[in-house]
């Protein structure tokens, strides 16, 4: 038996170990957040998360799949949960089943039945929940779960396994057959069928026991020792076919609970993004080949669900384009735009809801974040030797269908280089058809990046909205980059007033632009 929810033709890699780009994605774009809000609490439910969401599906065709059986979940939560805490029971149960310290052919059999009638019983309770809910659900996933139910564990295999435990009880002895060897050994031990219950005609018309036998004296323990041994040898291969049945039962309901529990983390997400009023939508995963990235009301969801109050979303037309440039006013909404277009794909690529009104991108391979660190507490290396390190260790895993996010990289040296060191690592990603998403204040890589734009990548450049007065609606529009990203605003709201040129200086407009100046002199305010 396979639950196959998450696949249509196989089960989940759930022991493959973590990527090595899995901690930079988890702190750059606040994966804990989401997970947590997930798990509701719940530890196992924030593993499945973690472990779906790092293994991104590149199929559209199985993206898809996977979406409708998280839509049959938003439809029925009632049925999702009930079948998600049967899971649970059985695997929390058969801990509880005891086993004798003893390691015996008899006793992994005495275990085993015990196992197998818990497991009956929830099977029943599963069949059930098949019969009285299968017409609710419309997903190929769920029918085709619900239809393995109803024919692998109809009235009469679960007739015949409980026939079959009952049997294997032995209640009338235990009868094995064995052809003798050199020095009379015993060899080729076989367990027969107990013979059947004999009745009262049989005990009539019999004048004697039905075969040779010899009764064992009370203390003879040498005897008893070894007619053990040989009850051992003729059930020992009936307790280890029963024991892998058990397994392969405890194993469905593993991987139930366990497909079930991303379910369930996806239901609770839900809940917790309605309370709140966001927005979610189904994503349409675009074919292979041509970049594509349309959204309208694009935002965090970790924002989301951090905040109590509502979120501005941005709308992006970027189809086609491998190479989008992100600009303008500091605290203006570009990093949380980062964000929100990194997890939009995870969640998307893991067969979610994306955080959007609407959202549509092409797979990619992986995801890959390279984020602007704190110096080094070791002082190991500086920050740009820091920086280089990690951008060769992405070159190294990248593929041509891979998706890199760049958040103020290569900022630690002077603007000339560090805008020489983005524009030779963005066309050469682009050229290998890698998409890149790149927030800077570089104002000559960005309008260097304008004037000449990479051969072939399409690129889009998007800009922080600013009103006049200053004020950030945390939108982004499509536009050129300008040569401030507006950091008088910041000083005014912290100081109070706007800063001024020094003496001989052109002096500064409104919007901090004008002749560069390399100090001012403010007002002595008290501290």
């Amino acid at each position: 038996m396979r639950a196959r929810l998450l696949h249509r033709d196989r089960d989940p890699a759930w022991d493959t170990a973590p990527g090595p780009q899995e901690d930079d994605l988890t702190r750059d774009l606040d994966l804990g957040t989401l997970y947590a809000a997930m798990a509701d609490g719940d530890a196992f439910l924030y593993e499945c998360a973690r472990r779906v969401m790092m293994s991104p599906l590149t199929d559209p065709e199985e993206i898809r799949y996977r979406q409708d059986v998280l839509a049959d979940c938003l439809r029925q939560p009632e049925t999702v949960r009930e079948l998600y805490a049967l899971a649970t029971e059985a695997l929390a149960r058969e801990k509880r089943v005891f086993g004798s310290f003893v390691r015996s052919p008899e006793a992994s059999l005495a275990r085993s039945l015990d196992v197998l009638a818990l497991f009956l019983g929830l099977l029943q309770r599963l069949r059930h929940l098949a019969d009285t809910r299968a017409g609710e659900f419309r997903s190929a996933g769920f029918r085709r779960f619900f239809a393995m139910l109803a024919a692998e564990l109809d009235d009469d295999c679960l007739t015949r396994l409980r026939g079959h435990a009952e049997r294997l009880r032995f209640r009338g002895g235990v009868l094995v057959s064995a052809r003798p060897t050199r020095g009379c050994r015993g060899a080729g031990y076989v367990l027969r069928e107990p013979p059947h219950k004999r009745g009262w005609r049989d005990l009539f018309a019999s004048s004697g026991p039905p075969a040779y036998t010899y009764h064992l004296p009370k203390r003879d323990e040498a005897g008893a020792r070894a007619l053990g041994e040989l009850r051992g040898r003729g059930l020992d291969l009936a307790a280890d076919a029963l024991a892998r049945s058990c397994d392969h039962i405890l194993a469905f309901f593993t991987a139930l609970r366990r497909e079930l529990g991303f379910c369930t983390g996806c239901l609770n997400l839900r809940a917790a993004l309605a309370a709140r009023g966001a927005p979610v939508c189904r994503p349409d995963p675009a074919p292979p080949g041509t970049p594509v990235l349309t959204c309208r009301g694009l935002y965090d969801v970790c924002l989301a669900l951090r905040g109590t109050g509502p979120v501005v979303g941005s709308d992006v037309d970027a189809d086609g384009a491998r190479l989008l440039v992100v600009t303008g006013a500091n605290e203006g909404g570009k990093s949380t735009f980062l964000r929100a277009v990194g997890l939009a794909h995870l969640m998307a690529q893991s067969g979610m809801f994306a955080a959007a009104v609407s959202f549509a991108a092409d797979p990619r391979d992986q995801v890959f974040t390279h984020f602007r660190r704190e110096e080094d507490p070791d002082l190991v290396s500086g920050k740009l030797d820091e920086e280089l390190a990690r951008m060769s260790g992405i070159a190294d895993r990248l593929t041509a269908r891979g998706l890199v996010l760049f958040n103020e990289s290569f900022a630690a040296t002077d603007e000339r280089e560090g805008a020489e060191i983005n524009r030779q690592i963005l066309g050469a990603l682009t050229e290998a058809g890698v998409k890149a998403v790149c927030v800077t204040h570089l104002y000559e890589l960005s309008h260097g990046l304008y004037t000449h734009r990479p051969h072939g990548a399409g690129t889009v450049f998007l800009r922080a909205e600013r009103t006049p007065d200053g004020r950030r609606t945390h939108r982004l529009v499509e536009g050129p980059p300008e040569p401030t990203a507006h950091g008088a605003d910041l000083y005014a709201r912290v100081f109070g007033e706007r800063p001024t040129a020094p003496v001989g200086a052109a002096p500064l407009d409104e919007r901090g632009t004008g002749r560069p100046w390399t100090g001012c002199a403010p007002r002595s305010r008290p501290i």
